[in-house]
């Protein structure tokens, strides 16, 4: 059943089973309230069971681009576009969120995002990538990487 992410009242609904689940759903509601504000629209999830074909596609650009397989379990996953760009995110059991930003345009800006929640080590998949940290109300302190995408998906 999908889930539309409140960022007034924070809910850990859809990721109980997470150990780091308050942290990740703040950081799940943080992603709402910028999607809500930037571009009014409503961030909504749905269960990884329900998410097969966004999951794979998120699994297929890391594995093609970087070689990584993240081996945390998701729990739940999204995919819409705003405007030019096709969004998708995933949400793992461990803390861990990975966005895919992909321009539909050709030559346009298209990159991978990882959050780690608040109080999470770098999972081993990601111990090459550098950490930026940001605070943020909902979620504490967000610490962020990214990298582009250089092919086609």
């Amino acid at each position: 059943m999908p889930y539309a992410v409140d960022f007034d009242t924070v809910s850990t609904v859809g990721l109980e089973s997470s150990p780091a689940a308050v942290a990740l759903a703040g950081l799940r509601a943080n992603e709402a309230r910028y999607f809500k504000n930037k571009y009014g629209h409503v961030f909504t999830v749905e269960p990884a069971d329900n998410a097969g074909p966004t999951i794979d596609w998120v699994s297929r650009i890391l594995t093609e681009e970087r070689g990584i397989v993240i081996s945390a379990r998701p729990l739940e996953a999204t995919t819409f576009q705003v405007e030019n760009i096709r969004m998708a995110y995933v949400f793992y059991e461990n803390g861990l969120s990975i966005n895919v930003m992909y321009t539909v345009d050709d030559r346009g800006k298209r990159a991978v995002g990882f959050k780690l929640s608040d109080g999470m080590e770098v999972p081993t998949e990601l111990a090459s990538f550098k950490f930026a940290r940001q605070k943020s109300k909902l979620a504490g302190t967000i610490r962020g990487s990214y990298f582009v995408i250089k092919n086609e998906y």
